[in-house]
């Protein structure tokens, strides 16, 4: 294997010598900004390599992004009705508990595609009817993560197949909270899904996979859980956990991919956004690593902030050295 690269040595803290950062945009953004936002990137070729302003087709929209429905090999439909942003599981193939017996995995190979355990549980179910299973706890809870989970299982073993064993970084997500809270609480995570997690990430371990997950939502009470699982890298979000819960849970105990707060990106300005990102650095980096930075931006953030968001992760990447 060669030389562990800046990801590795921060995931195993081993002392990397810049903190790894990245951006994520969503199609909407270029489909909005076009040759601007090129210009902004190509400005800051030590995070994007060289940028070709113009060679990209800024309306290429495909996947989950694209206008209209769309019905997953699972049977339920996805709708979008705004181009280049995400879609939303509109209408549930599962919707009672009698469904559950009829259901069946998919025979096609899908992945595990964001979303592949506890969120695929509501998207078959409906996000209300799954709360209430999780509060009476009926049998046909069980039944259905079994299902999945199976299924589950016989993906990973199919990409194992294919890829091989060996060092190597393969990420999954699933979004556990919302934005205050795990909607079926720690205790019944731990009884339920934790055990889902468990076998699927002990068996990449098996095969000398690190595990990158990313989450969104409030699942910070849990984390420590998912280390327990096979976590090495775990990928949540500033606004829903809190600086100060992340860094308890997580300083020195397991490497995190911050998703740095979104949420404030439209709303303030560079000097903000600076002092953010900072604070982030200051709190949860140190020179033995265990911190990389991520942020996602769309087409309500405007312009300058974005390219304030990618001088401050030059800036504070280097913090340590």
């Amino acid at each position: 294997m060669p030389a562990p690269d800046d990801r590795v040595k921060a995931m195993k803290f081993q002392h990397p010598e810049l903190i790894p950062v990245s951006m994520g945009i969503l199609p909407r953004a270029w489909k909005q900004y076009r040759e601007k936002l090129d210009e902004v990137l190509a400005r800051h070729p030590a995070i994007f390599g060289e940028v070709k302003v113009g060679e990209r087709d800024y309306d290429k929209v495909g996947g989950l992004y694209a206008e209209g429905t769309q019905v997953d090999p699972w049977g339920y439909t996805w709708k979008n009705i705004a181009e280049g942003m995400d879609s939303y599981p509109a209408i549930h193939n599962v919707p009672t508990r009698a469904d559950v017996h009829n259901l069946r995995a998919p025979t096609v190979h899908d992945g595990m595609p964001h979303g592949f355990m506890y969120m695929r549980l509501f998207y078959l179910r409906g996000f209300e009817e799954l709360m209430i299973d999780f509060a009476e706890e009926p049998p046909e809870l069980q039944m259905l993560i079994d299902i999945v989970l199976d299924y589950n299982v016989k993906e990973l073993e199919y990409k194992i197949e294919k890829e091989g064993p060996g060092d190597k970084i393969v990420g999954f997500g699933d979004d556990l909270g919302t934005q205050v809270g795990l909607a079926m609480g720690p205790h019944k995570w731990r009884k339920y899904l934790k055990p889902c997690f468990m076998k699927l990430y002990r068996r990449c371990k098996e095969v000398n996979w690190w595990v990158y997950m990313h989450t969104d939502g409030h699942c910070w009470e849990v984390i420590p859980d998912l280390k327990e699982c096979g976590v090495d890298v775990i990928n949540p979000q500033f606004r829903a956990n809190g600086l100060d819960n992340l860094v308890a849970v997580c300083k020195g105990k397991i490497c995190v991919s911050l998703d740095l707060d979104r949420q404030m990106f439209p709303f303030v300005g560079p000097a903000e956004i600076d002092a953010h990102i900072r604070e982030c650095v200051v709190k949860l980096g140190s020179p033995e690593g265990g911190l990389w930075l991520s942020a996602e931006v769309g087409p309500c953030v405007p312009l300058e902030n974005i390219e304030a968001i990618c001088a401050a992760l030059e800036k504070y990447r280097g913090y340590y050295r």
